[in-house]
């Protein structure tokens, strides 16, 4: 009776889970795209797009992605042979425990007309399979905790999913264990299955139990007589052997009982089959009550991923599929961290520990962005800085197991953020050269936006200094950066200036606008001269600083050997920094 209490709960505790976060899928919106897109729309062309799939050749394709990917899992084999070793043991270990143990009412006994239990070949496989799912549960402490990859963060969501399998493993050992060494569950058996009633009989069969079949009794201990031996065996295959294979098959739960057995009457006392069964049920059903809610759903969603994926394209697929598709990506990470540890920026988390520059631990906030949460202006500009400092290199996107397209992910949350007027320096930079690749799906007034307004914010930090000749007029700002600039080898160089205007002779941007300082504000050898008087404000405002292409030509044909690109980098860093630490 609790046992089915316990399952309609858990049962009806996942479906609403899911039906909750299928939804979801459809609702929540992140492509730069999906604001004007009903839900409604979402899930027509949701319906659409997969009977187009079904009854095309594209099912081809759903094949063999669903034999190479899901069942094979060849992109995580790809990357790592541990990884892919750990995943596979405890995915097809669980899977196996699933369908032929937890299932087995529905499955195995369907299948299999002489189907127990206790009989083998079945009880082998069970104790392998959850042998599988135990190593796998160890590699994946071993390169968490002990080979400590860099750049895999552990998460909560991490702890509960070992912890939660890890119990159901151990205790259904344990379980196992006990149930072969019980005294009880022998006089069960017997009072059940047995039909004996002489007590010779029922004591022949138990020292037969007791010497084979591992079970420790009050009444009968080794050595035995050879003669009750042979009785015992004698009324086993009368009685037990359709339903009994010899436990040592269960090589996991029998070298359990044999550790347990100088305690095994004491546990049988105090019921400890029975405590350890509740434990092993409610580990399970709690496990399948929360699967939804928790980083386990990707069991779900990543092969639906992979599938998705492999039949998508970005620029002939319906838009509507792919926000929906951006969405329930989210829900098929497993937070493996191979994106993390394939990140071209991901060293910089050394420097800034922004843990929003790890694309693994990106994506817990971009759940946040979607689901609407409310985040403070900091917490914004913590993702916007995670998010901006991406290099762009498709690394992320190419080493994920699940097939999530990252990289378009990323596109999509900046200009989401950008959009909400939130202001990003490195949109006049060139790690926004991304952004300007994708110029073409975004409209005019989208794309300058977010740089007229970083501009304004530039521009209100670094007023004009109201001094004539304000290139002999050193500020206080201006002293702060000369003493930046001197604390880097690089940054020094710019000390070495005479302004013979090579730099600005030799530089594409320069020459592209004629050397027009209506446009530029300043050419390079005037923003060295300027750095050396101590006064950077008009360096900050200027269009050349934040135009530089970073093509070193300047710093190539300088006849001082000043670092001039290096030096235009360590000053955006330092406009950048005095914005951000001035900002409200």
């Amino acid at each position: 009776m609790i046992f089915t209490v316990l399952l309609y709960v858990s049962l009806g505790i996942f479906s609403i889970g899911l039906i909750y976060k299928v939804s979801t899928w459809f609702t929540r919106k992140i492509g730069i795209s999906a604001d004007d897109i009903a839900v409604s729309t979402r899930v027509s062309a949701a319906v659409k797009g997969t009977l187009g799939v079904v009854f095309s050749p594209k099912i081809l394709t759903l094949l063999k992605v669903l034999i190479l990917d899901v069942l094979f899992q060849r992109r995580t084999l790809k990357v790592n042979l541990l990884r892919w070793t750990m995943h596979m043991l405890i995915y097809y270990g669980f899977m196996l425990l699933l369908l032929m143990h937890g299932l087995d009412t529905f499955i195995s006994e369907r299948l299999f007309s002489n189907y127990y239990s206790t009989l083998n070949p079945f009880m082998f496989i069970r104790d392998l399979a959850a042998l599988f799912v135990i190593a796998g549960i160890a590699i994946a402490l071993y390169r968490r905790f002990i080979q400590k990859i860099p750049r895999l963060r552990t998460c909560a969501m991490d702890h509960y999913a070992i912890i939660i399998v890890a119990v159901i493993m151990i205790s259904g050992v344990f379980l196992e264990g006990t149930k072969i060494m019980s005294y009880t569950a022998f006089q069960d058996m017997v009072d059940d299955y047995g039909d004996l009633d002489d007590k010779e009989e029922i004591l022949a069969l138990e020292s037969f139990w007791v010497s084979d079949f591992g079970v420790v009794s009050p009444n009968v201990k080794a050595p035995f007589d050879r003669e009750v031996l042979a009785q015992g065996k004698e009324i086993h295959e009368m009685s037990c052997v359709d339903c009994h294979s010899s436990p040592e098959w269960a090589f996991t739960g029998y070298a359990t009982a044999k550790i347990l057995s100088p305690v095994a009457l004491a546990l049988d006392q105090m019921g400890g089959s029975q405590i350890l069964w509740y434990v092993h049920i409610i580990a399970c059903f709690l496990g399948l009550a929360y699967l939804p809610f928790s980083k386990m759903f990707h069991i779900l969603v990543s092969p639906l991923s992979l599938l998705v994926n492999s039949v998508m394209d970005n620029e002939k697929s319906d838009p509507a599929n792919i926000a929906t598709r951006q969405i329930m990506e989210l829900d098929a990470c497993t937070h493996c961290g191979a994106c993390s540890t394939h990140c071209s920026v991901g060293v910089t988390f050394e420097l800034f520990q922004n843990i929003n520059i790890l694309p693994s631990e990106k994506i817990a906030s971009v759940k946040a962005l979607a689901a609407g949460k409310t985040l403070s202006k900091q917490e914004i500009k913590i993702i916007q800085e995670g998010l901006y400092l991406c290099t762009n290199c498709h690394r992320c996107t190419d080493v994920c197991p699940v097939g999530i397209n990252l990289q378009e992910l990323w596109f999509n949350v900046r200009e989401k953020l950008l959009r909400k007027g939130y202001p990003e320096f490195l949109t006049l930079s060139l790690l926004s050269f991304y952004r300007g690749l994708r110029k073409d799906v975004l409209s005019q007034e989208q794309y300058q936006k977010p740089v007229n307004s970083t501009w304004k914010v530039l521009e209100d930090k670094f007023k004009p200094i109201d001094v004539p000749g304000s290139l002999d007029s050193p500020t206080q700002t201006g002293v702060l950066a000369k003493r930046s600039l001197t604390t880097s080898a690089q940054g020094d160089t710019f000390a070495y200036c005479f302004t013979c205007t090579t730099c600005s002779t030799v530089c594409p941007v320069a020459s592209n606008y004629e050397n027009d300082l209506n446009i530029l504000g300043m050419v390079p050898h005037q923003i060295m001269h300027a750095a050396i008087l101590g006064i950077p404000d008009p360096i900050f405002r200027s269009n050349m600083l934040w135009s530089c292409l970073g093509c070193y030509e300047c710093q190539q044909h300088c006849p001082q050997g000043v670092r001039v690109t290096d030096v235009f980098y360590e000053l955006k860093n330092l406009a950048i920094e005095h914005a951000k630490k001035t900002s409200p």
